[in-house]
Formats: C-alpha cells, sequence, structure tokens
C-alpha cells in the first residue's frame, strides 16, 4: 500500500467528482463571464478529503471599472438559493453544491500580473505556471509534500498557522525537481533561505521591498517577481521544517498526523480556553499572539521555556513546560563604578553583595512553577479580556 492511497481518489471517486464538478460549472453559463475551475484541483495535486473546490469567474478586462464581486453576486443569487459572501481583498462566495463546496473567486483576464487590479486575478497565472512546469511524477510528489506538512501540523498559510501554502508547495517540489531532492536540499538551508525561479535573482531581490523578506524563506514567485509566496511562513516552522527534513529517514510515520493527547503530556502546565466568537483565521491569529504573549511572560518571570504548542480544534489548549524555580533569585543592580545608582540600589535594597563589579542583592520569588504564576497571569486585565474563559487543566 502506498503512503498517498489514503488520499488519493480512487477511479469512482474521481469521476463521481468530475460528474458533480461538471454539473455545477453547467449552471454558470453566462455570455459575460467565463467560468473555470482552479486551485489544487485543476493543477492535479489536489487531496482526498478536501471538499472545497476552486472556481474562477474571469471578467474581461475592460470590466476592471466595475465592481466585479457585486455582479458576479448578483448573477449567483440568480442560480442557487444560498450564496455565501466571503470578505477578503476582493469579495467571493461560497455555494455549496451536492456536499462540496465550491469557492467562486471574481478575477480579470490578464495575462500578466503587472496588469492585476488585485492580487485575485493572479491566481489564474498561478495555476497555469504549475501545469506547465509539472508532470505525474511531480503532481505526486507534490501531494506526497502535503501530506508529510498536513501530519506534522506545518500546512496551511492562515495567519494562526504560519505555515506551508499550497503554491508553496508545488513551487518547491517543481524547483528542486520533486520531494526526496527538496528534502536533502532542505537539510542545508540556513537562517535565511533565497529561492528564485529566474536567472535576475539578485536585480529581483533589489526592487523587493524590505517587507516581504522579512521572514526566513523568500520564494520569489514566479509570475509575480515583487511577491514572496513564502511570505506568511513563520521563524519557528521555517525551523521545525528544517530539522524534520534532518530527521526524516523515508519511514511511514513522518506521514501520519500525531495527535497530541493531552494526558501523555507529561510535566507540562496546561490551560484550557475558551475563545472569543468571531471567524475561524481571525480567532486563530488572535489565540496565537495570546500564546506568544504568554510565553513571553513567563520568560520575563525567568523560566526557561523547553517547549510550548497549542489545539485549536473544537476546544482550545495550550501547554508549557519548564523546570520549576527556585525561591531565591540573584538581583543583579549597577556597576561599583557608578557611585549614585549604587546609592540608591543599597538604600532600596538594605542587603546587598559584590559580583563581578555589580552590586547585587537576593530576593525571594513569590511563584515557583508555571501553574503558580500561570494563576496569576489568568488575573490580569489583558488576559481576562482576550478570551471568554481560562483555566488551568493540569
Amino acid at each position: 500500500m502506498s503512503i498517498l492511497d489514503p488520499i488519493i481518489l480512487n477511479k469512482n471517486e474521481e469521476q463521481e467528482l468530475k460528474k458533480t464538478i461538471k454539473e455545477f460549472l453547467g449552471l454558470l453559463k453566462n455570455k459575460d463571464i467565463k467560468f473555470f475551475v482552479g486551485g489544487s484541483y485543476a493543477k492535479n495535486t489536489f487531496l482526498k478529503g478536501n471538499l472545497d473546490i476552486d472556481v474562477f469567474a474571469r471578467f474581461a478586462y475592460k470590466d476592471k471599472f466595475l465592481d466585479i464581486s457585486k455582479e458576479l453576486g448578483k448573477f449567483l443569487r440568480s442560480r442557487f438559493k444560498k450564496v455565501v459572501k466571503v470578505h477578503g481583498s476582493r469579495d467571493y462566495y461560497h455555494v455549496k453544491y451536492n456536499d462540496l463546496v465550491f469557492e467562486i473567486v471574481p478575477v480579470l483576464n490578464i495575462r500578466k500580473s503587472v496588469k492585476a487590479e488585485n492580487i485575485m486575478d493572479v491566481s489564474p497565472l498561478h495555476v497555469k505556471f504549475v501545469k506547465r512546469k509539472s508532470n505525474k511524477r511531480i503532481q505526486k510528489d507534490i501531494k506526497l509534500l502535503k501530506l508529510f506538512l498536513k501530519a506534522n501540523n506545518l500546512y496551511g498559510a492562515e495567519s494562526y498557522i504560519k505555515g506551508f501554502s499550497g503554491y508553496v508547495c508545488e513551487l518547491l517540489v517543481i524547483y528542486y525537481g520533486g520531494f526526496d531532492n527538496l528534502i536533502k536540499e532542505a537539510r542545508k538551508w540556513d537562517k535565511k533561505e533565497v529561492i528564485c525561479f529566474s536567472r535576475n535573482e539578485e536585480k529581483i531581490l533589489v526592487s523587493m521591498s524590505k517587507s516581504k523578506k522579512h521572514g526566513p524563506l523568500i520564494i520569489v514567485d514566479p509570475v509575480q517577481d515583487d511577491r514572496n509566496a513564502a511570505a506568511a511562513i513563520g521563524k519557528r516552522n521555517y525551523e521545525k521544517f528544517v530539522k524534520l527534513c534532518k530527521a526524516y529517514n523515508g519511514n511511514k510515520n513522518f506521514f501520519i498526523k500525531k495527535e497530541v493527547l493531552l494526558h501523555k503530556l507529561k510535566g507540562y502546565t496546561i490551560f484550557q480556553i475558551k475563545p472569543l466568537d468571531g471567524k475561524r483565521d481571525i480567532v486563530g491569529a488572535k489565540l496565537l499572539s495570546l500564546l506568544e504573549r504568554m510565553k513571553k511572560e513567563f520568560v520575563r518571570y525567568d523560566f526557561k521555556v523547553e517547549d510550548y504548542g497549542w489545539k485549536f480544534e473544537d476546544e482550545v489548549y495550550f501547554w508549557f513546560k519548564a523546570e520549576k524555580l527556585k525561591r531565591d533569585k540573584l538581583h543583579i543592580g549597577p556597576s561599583v563604578k557608578d557611585k549614585n545608582h549604587v546609592i540608591a540600589f543599597t538604600k532600596r535594597w538594605k542587603k546587598v553583595s559584590i559580583k563581578k563589579g555589580k552590586v547585587c542583592t537576593t530576593l525571594k520569588r513569590k511563584y515557583l512553577t508555571l501553574k503558580e504564576y500561570g494563576g496569576y497571569l489568568m488575573k490580569q486585565d489583558w488576559l481576562k479580556d482576550s478570551v471568554k474563559s481560562i483555566k488551568i487543566y493540569k
């Protein structure tokens, strides 16, 4: 049995999906709008279990002065009872048909990215590039990389995941010529890695804005060279990917999702959180910021956080691991040469000593464990106001 078998459609499933898509497109006949399938399905990098199908609604370039999103919405509502508008850089729509969610995106008909009026207009060019630069072997390896990343919680460009998007997966496998070669080369990646399909890499990078070169991985979008396709990837996930590549030995376990079992997290302090209401991506982004803020607060109090993470599913959990602190804390003051500050320090603390040319005193810590200090943080307004409720799970 192949690693990919569970996530690749069999012939019957493929035919059924093809039939449903054909039926759906048949309901979208319009002389002014051309509808065609995009996304991973069009590129043959689609994974089983994905119930979303991307459809581009392409308008003529002369329609750039129209609100094409509004025009698309009117047309869809004339065909379907339930049409859900989704807000984005340009609003798009969800329509459910035969248990599939069709994501219908309005775009302008352009041949070059410089003509784009919106980032969405470039998406069909991504599809063309991947189809032109891939074959069945490359497409299979792209699916393999997606599975590898999904299994290790690194897949998804959403702001609360900060991982690898489907398009980034496609570009990486195409650039390195396959999954195995990508793994081999990624082991050599440094703190910052640049990938460019053009020979004019230096010139392109000079013209790219600083903000787009901020992350650890820069993949110059081959159809839009002022864009970093990997801008969403966070430093932590980049480092985790490189580490995974170094550890990878071909074992199938690397492709099996490892669920975090809370009862098996020994030595961890776990917080159960009820988040505020909102869209999943916005709620997720806020929770990630909260996780990082709590970690910083623990570190500020002198805890050496060995590991931390979170689970964002039906319920939300944060977990942190750090050794218990000692009651006594050495508080280091000014240099003995700084007489005015030394006088102020000795007035405040009374009992002082000199170590390595600095005045010091010994303080007593109030909180020694993450659980104790976590209890203190839970009473702070910045944390209480960020969630509906938070409690220590164990």
